[in-house]
């Protein structure tokens, strides 16, 4: 048994699920749809080009729900992962996910975007076990902090390596799938990189390397 670990924006669904659920912030009324769907296309933008302190699109994109009750917030992703999410996950990934489980791989995914988005998409996907940005809360109640390691860019190792540790498990013979440079530390960490309708940083890496570029819808 191996490890086949997925990335899950533009990689498993065709879009970001944390400018997602921006949109559906400002549909809830709990922004200013304007100004914050604004900020949140630049800060976007400074991702793709690999830019990014994840460290500050956190701090903006949970403001929102700081004071918020844990229930409260999963009570209104439950019905967006159904009607948003479900209609943009790639038919090839949930194929792919089902090669793997048939092989006995363990499927993980690890993700650069919140535990309250990631928890319920990985449940749709039927995938049982995911890392994500950890979210602190209070007596129940999001303070609109993160805590721990970010699950970006290097801090996917960190988070892995210490995931390993916990589930005596090893990246021998593991796969990684994923669209972005930002993936690069780790695409590079094993055996079986994938570059799924990847960005053109991601792409020429991928061809000069020899690793599988898929295209999936």
């Amino acid at each position: 048994m191996a490890l086949a670990i997925f990335d899950l924006d533009e990689t498993l669904i065709h879009g970001d699920c944390a400018s997602l659920w921006s949109e559906q912030m400002a549909r809830l009324g709990w922004v200013d749809g304007k100004s914050f769907l604004k900020r949140d296309h630049e800060l976007m933008e400074a991702y793709g080009k690999g830019h990014l302190q994840m460290e500050d699109y956190m701090a903006f994109s949970l403001e929102p729900i700081a004071g918020r009750t844990l229930e409260e917030v999963e009570h209104l992703v439950e019905p967006w992962v159904e009607d948003v999410i479900e209609p943009i996950i790639f038919g090839d990934a949930c194929r792919c996910i089902a090669e793997h489980r048939k092989q006995g791989d363990r499927i993980l995914i690890i993700s650069a975007s919140g535990t309250h988005l990631v928890g319920p998409i990985a449940a749709r996907l039927g995938v049982d076990e995911y890392l994500a940005i950890e979210l602190e809360a209070l007596n129940g109640v999001y303070t609109g902090k993160t805590h721990g390691v970010l699950t970006y860019r290097e801090g996917k190792i960190t988070r892995l390596l210490e995931w390993l540790d916990q589930e005596q498990e090893n990246l021998e013979g593991a796969s990684f799938y994923s669209d972005s440079r930002n993936d690069l530390p780790l695409l590079l960490k094993v055996d079986h990189p994938f570059a799924v309708n990847p960005d053109a940083v991601l792409r020429e890496h991928a061809q000069t390397n020899g690793w599988p570029v898929l295209n999936w819808v």
